[in-house]
């Protein structure tokens, strides 16, 4: 079987044993998606958790479900799991596919049974790998409580900050969206964004740089919400005497749990079936298993216009 491992610092296909049906549900992949922090941990130094790589998950089990993976694996007995923060797993954040188990850039691979996300009829899982994205936007929308009374800013468009934009409009929140690149700029307005302007009661911010903070802050009003979707590697300076003086809240979003309506990620996999064009707006790249190498070069290189790139055996 083909896997994508890291192999001097690099992704690379390596041939690897069969994985064990017996210890969970075996899932043919048929989309894997490359995240952001797939590209910064191995930027960063070739990080080699000695695992397949990839937490965006999608394929058919082997008794014929279309399924999405929600790639947590909490131990399930602490207090946070047994208080429905699952998220939050006291054995720590690193507990997931793909980083302390095998991922799902590979041809099969063996999950517990609660980590299978059951797709709608009709929904393609050479398409649905975007569920888990969506789920982390479907989190940070719950904690923030958007609804339809709420106008809401997104700063960043990459795969994140485009679910959120999703997301929100989906709640029926007035949504606006600050992008870099016009591919970006294009992809949220066919989501049901517009542009920036004014202040807005939510900001959510979603490219992880200091400077991001700053344009969040200037965005919401007095007394409104920045909600941190991104991952900040590195200490980022407070966006401070704005923030102060506006008596902005922050939340801090880490990935997805269980909110009001269930799991985040049922809840995204409920949305996609209802707007299946989120995926085929945010998935502008296939590559094969064997062409990793070419695939993450290109989700690196967002001004080239990609925004969620995908990897599937026999592309």
């Amino acid at each position: 079987m083909i896997a994508i491992r890291i192999v001097d610092g690099q992704p690379a296909p390596v041939e690897m044993p069969e994985p064990d049906p017996s210890t969970g549900v075996m899932v043919e992949v048929r989309s894997a998606g490359i995240c952001g922090s797939d590209l910064h941990m191995i930027d960063i130094g070739g990080a080699d958790f000695g695992v397949t790589i990839g937490h965006e998950i999608a394929g058919v089990t082997t008794d014929g479900r279309a399924v999405a993976i929600e790639p947590l694996l909490p131990c399930g007995t602490c207090e946070l799991c047994r208080n429905d923060a699952y998220h939050l797993c006291a054995a720590g954040g690193l507990r997931l596919l793909g980083i302390s188990a095998p991922g799902g850039m590979a041809e099969r691979l063996v999950v517990p049974e609660r980590c299978l996300v059951p797709l709608s009829p009709g929904v393609d899982p050479a398409m649905a790998s975007v569920v888990e994205p969506l789920a982390v936007a479907v989190h940070g929308a719950e904690l923030a409580r958007i609804n339809a009374n709420t106008s809401v800013a997104v700063v960043g468009a990459g795969a994140i900050g485009l679910c959120a934009v999703a997301v929100a409009v989906d709640r029926g929140a007035r949504v606006d969206l600050v992008a870099r690149h016009d591919h970006q700029r294009s992809a949220g307005h066919r989501l049901g964004a517009g542009e920036v302007d004014g202040t807005y009661d939510i900001v959510v911010e979603t490219a992880g740089t200091a400077s991001a903070a700053v344009t969040a802050t200037e965005l919401v009003r007095p007394g409104g919400t920045i909600v941190m979707l991104s991952i900040h590697w590195e200490p980022t300076p407070g966006p401070g005497l704005g923030s102060w003086m506006k008596e902005v809240t922050v939340i801090h979003s880490m990935t997805y749990g269980t909110g009001r309506a269930g799991r985040d990620i049922d809840v995204a996999a409920a949305l996609l079936a209802r707007r299946p064009e989120i995926a085929e707006v945010l998935i502008t790249h296939r590559f094969s298993l064997a062409d990793v190498a070419d695939a993450f070069d290109t989700a690196r290189d967002r001004s080239a216009g990609a925004i969620k790139v995908v990897l599937a055996a026999g592309v």
